[in-house]
């Protein structure tokens, strides 16, 4: 097995160019190697062991998993967290309903006995990462076939993980960096009593909904708190009403001294996915591909659910955070597409390429270990184009896109139990599915889904090759002579599953014809065999670009030895640094780095669900009544950029400056710089954070929740 040679710095595109202080998502255990006297040089009073400490408290214990998908950081000693609204927003959906429609109301807990239990919602820290690299491929060889090599990697991690859990409630995972060239064991701690403490409404929170999402200006406090609730020994716990707020080891002071051009700004969090590394052929892939089958399906549904969410407040509050899930990403694929373009990546790649053909070509040694990877990267890539197509699109249009055929198939389970003639596993298996149907029918409109079904149906039906269309196309080209909308028509006329009645009714006396003929169920079940056997058949080629791109990410390290490399986002925990700053989007024009309350009634609309401006606040703002939080020169921030290097998964990320103090919240990226998932835009690349200015303004003027302003240690 090769040894892994370098460790982490410059993005791909970054290579022969000044390295960036502003660019890369950082490992905390090695910012003492790598990092920090960079760091300090721009300001940072701390030292590393301030920021990651096994030892003792320091920042990265005062930072959390969110949910599934969402950083929060805790700003008490009472486990008070602060995140995005758009992270809580599917919590704060659940909870809310016609009568309490928390959403567009918002939400205060005055008093711990008023905070909301969240169901399902976790808050995860990390305790400790460990490099296990040499563990993991100690033995591993480059004769290995991939599977070999898998199942090998699978054994040791197995065995690092029950080593590391045995005797605590702690969960570890080995997680791999660079393609599969480095492996951390990282140790986390997961709680699962967590309640709603606060929310601004809709109007506040989203301010700008779609329209200003991914654009600066900005004007959105995108905050939301919940709170960490223990058992009596400060441990993990579920749900019981004796449980307590739980004590954290680290909670972050909060500024109130405000933002400065060129402050230094750091963030911790938990960036998803970043693909930096790419060859030109994967960024093909990604651009005509992977965002094309999400920009197409989704700009269809979207309209759909728009149109219904206007008509209907039932539908509004069933379908908000659906539409905000989807609507993120599918705004996110349109611009990345755009930067890719303006920016030439591809040309970009390619000359990378080729200079990495030259270096392997001028060593026999290189040409054998290096030699046939980008032939093979180009003829994999090309040979799944076809499946990947077909893959993404009926993801989009039928898994995730119409959702009668997605929740159908929780009945799988059940099915299997009535073919068995199991008492038990078909009661088992109906109690399941009795609570799943709970939670699907309450967010779920049947007239809303069948327009969706009958247009995503038909999209797949156009732009995806006839080979790929799953059995269940042929009954309706013979039966509905191609007519999808007559198709959909019949399934939500005849389906037990396009409503909570039929659903629950046939839950009383289940019979396996009864299911096995129902025609939302077949349909389900066709996608999925179709999209289990495009994934096999994808497989193979699959697994040859993981080879080729970890090969290639090693050689290029070698080629640059000089360099060190980070290594692509994957939902563990990083740091970015950089400073505040503004940017010139185009020719003639600055955006300054921050925006007031001003710009939030310039945009009022209240014609415009998007734009509407709470009268308190517009009350507020008349008086300029802003409290402590108001900037020395008497405006009241609302938010301001960064130059910090983040993606999706960093909603939430403290925004710390150097003294360790917390003074903005990260949500969103700017429109001109979409390409930085796959190539950082080092003039253009720009966070956009809340101000907490606006944050605690917002608390404690607008709401009137000075509770939890008074927990806060706040720093002026």
């Amino acid at each position: 097995m090769k040894k892994f040679t370098a460790l982490l710095l410059v993005a791909f595109l970054g290579i022969g160019q000044m390295v960036r202080a502003d660019e890369g998502m950082w490992l905390l255990p090695l910012i003492q190697k790598l990092n920090i006297n960079k760091m300090q040089e721009m300001g940072l009073k701390l030292s590393a062991e301030d920021i990651y400490s096994i030892n003792q408290s320091s920042l990265k214990d005062a930072v959390v998993i969110f949910g599934r998908g969402c950083t929060g950081e805790l700003i008490s000693d009472k486990g008070l967290i602060l995140t995005n609204h758009h992270c809580g927003y599917g919590s704060i959906q659940a909870l809310s309903s016609v009568e309490h429609n928390y959403l567009e109301d918002g939400f205060w807990a005055k008093t711990t006995e008023e905070e909301l239990p969240a169901p399902g919602l976790t808050i995860t820290f990390m305790k400790r990462m460990e490099d296990v690299t040499d563990r993991i491929t100690a033995d591993l060889t480059d004769e290995m076939s991939e599977a070999d090599r898998a199942a090998k990697i699978s054994e040791v991690s197995e065995a690092i993980v029950k080593e590391a859990e045995e005797g605590n409630h702690y969960k570890a995972m080995v997680e791999d960096y660079f393609e599969g060239n480095q492996y951390f064991l990282i140790i986390y701690e997961t709680f699962e009593d967590i309640r709603f403490v606060g929310a601004p409404p809709s109007s506040i929170g989203k301010f700008g909904h779609d329209t200003d999402n991914w654009m600066w200006p900005r004007h959105t406090g995108d905050f939301s708190m919940f709170r960490v609730y223990c058992g009596p020994d400060g441990k993990p716990a579920p749900y019981a009403k004796e449980n307590k707020p739980y004590k954290p080891v680290h909670h972050l002071p909060v500024s109130l001294k405000g933002v400065e051009m060129n402050d230094f700004a750091m963030t911790i969090g938990y960036p998803g996915s970043t693909s930096r590394y790419l060859t030109s052929w994967g960024i093909t892939e990604r651009m005509d591909v992977i965002n094309q089958s999400r920009i197409k399906p989704r700009g269809i549904k979207q309209e759909i659910w728009n149109e219904d969410m206007m008509a209907s407040e039932k539908v509004r509050i069933q379908y908000a955070s659906k539409y905000s899930r989807s609507s993120n990403y599918w705004k996110n694929s349109i611009g990345m597409n755009r930067g890719l373009t303006k920016l030439n990546v591809i040309a970009k790649k390619q000359a990378i390429e080729a200079d990495f053909t030259k270096w392997v070509n001028a060593s026999a040694d290189r040409k054998a270990e290096y030699g046939e990877i980008l032939d093979g990267l180009k003829k994999a890539y090309a040979d799944r184009a076809p499946f990947m197509m077909a893959t993404y699109f009926l993801r989009e249009c039928m898994l995730s896109g119409t959702e009668v055929l997605s929740f159908s198939l929780a009945a799988r389970e059940l099915e299997k139990a009535l073919e068995d003639e199991k008492e038990e596993a078909i009661t088992a298996a109906v109690e399941k599915l009795k609570e799943t149907g709970a939670a699907f029918y309450k967010d779920y409109y049947p007239e809303t889904d069948r327009k969706v079904m009958a247009a995503m149906l038909k999209l797949y039906f156009d732009d995806i090759a006839h080979k790929f269309h799953p059995d269940f196309y042929v009954m309706v080209s013979k039966k509905y002579k191609g007519d999808f909308t007559a198709y959909a028509n019949d399934v939500f006329k005849k389906s037990i599953f396009t409503s909570e009645a039929s659903f629950n009714a046939f839950l009383e006396n289940p019979k396996l014809k009864t299911l096995q003929k129902d025609l939302a169920f077949t349909a389900g079940k066709s996608v999925l065999n179709l999209y289990r056997e495009l994934y096999g058949q994808l497989k193979e080629t699959s697994a040859n670009i993981h080879k080729d791109n970890r090969l290639f990410i090693d050689g290029l390290m070698k080629m640059q030895a000089n360099k060190v490399f980070y290594p692509d986002a994957n939902f563990t925990m990083r740091l970015s640094y950089g400073s505040v700053g503004n940017y010139e989007p185009k020719d003639a024009v600055v955006y300054k780095h921050y925006t007031t309350i001003e710009g939030i009634m310039e945009k009022e609309d209240p014609n415009n669900y998007e734009f509407v401006v709470p009268e308190k606040l517009k009350e507020l703002y008349n008086n300029k009544d802003y409290g402590q939080y108001a900037d020395e020169a008497g405006y009241m921030p609302v938010c301001f950029t960064t130059n910090n290097d983040i993606t999706g998964g960093n909603s939430g990320s403290p925004v710390i400056n150097a003294n360790g103090e917390l003074f903005g919240l990260a949500f969103d990226g700017n429109w001109e710089a979409m390409s930085g998932d796959v190539a950082f835009e080092t003039e253009l690349q720009k966070c956009i954070n809340v101000d907490i200015r606006y944050v605690l303004f917002i608390i404690d003027k607008y709401a009137g929740a000075t509770n939890l302003i008074n927990e806060m240690t706040l720093v002026k």
